[in-house]
């Protein structure tokens, strides 16, 4: 795995505290977001939790710099807000992030059923997820915790049936 590239905002230390002014604040937000994405997306990571002290995400060591959990939680309700993360507990220290919508994901699945020609078949998790047809694609080793959720939407939409049998998942196209 190559090393993730930071951004220059990543060393300059005003950017680990939030900023009083509402434009500069929303800038930093806007900002910090692309960064959870895109460095999650380097580690092919789902899901985080707030109180993770030395997380690099969180925590500059060059710097000695640290996000605040309540400046976390603002970064992750703003991912919530534009469909990029879903809290996993009552208390919001668990949070399930994608780099792509639920819907995203979904439109992408079910275009790589069609142009397979899988429409009627059932498939695994697994293949779905991990398996030698999906290496090229975008949703090639997404969480199976995050592709039951795209596949219930899916489901809710008409296009796909889940099956759960013996606690693992099997899903029919439509």
């Amino acid at each position: 795995m190559t090393d993730f590239q930071w951004p220059w905002e990543y060393t300059f230390p005003p950017f680990f505290t939030l900023q009083p002014h509402e434009e500069t604040r929303q800038q930093q937000l806007n900002v910090w977001s692309e960064l959870f994405l895109k460095y999650l997306k380097h580690l092919n990571k789902f899901t985080v939790n707030i109180n993770e002290g030395s997380f690099p995400l969180y925590y500059n060591e060059s710097l000695n710099r640290r996000l605040s959990p309540s400046m976390i939680l603002q970064i992750l309700q703003k991912l919530q807000s534009t469909g990029h993360a879903q809290p996993l507990d009552k208390k919001r220290q668990e949070w399930q992030v994608y780099w792509h919508t639920l819907e995203e994901y979904g439109n992408m699945i079910y275009d790589w059923i069609q142009e397979t020609g899988q429409t009627g078949s059932v498939c695994t998790l697994y293949e779905i997820a991990n398996g030698e047809s999906t290496e090229d694609k975008e949703f090639h080793g997404i969480d199976e915790n995050v592709l039951v959720n795209v596949l219930r939407l899916l489901e809710d939409k008409g296009r796909c049936e889940l099956i759960e049998m013996d606690g693992s998942y099997g899903v029919k196209f439509f």
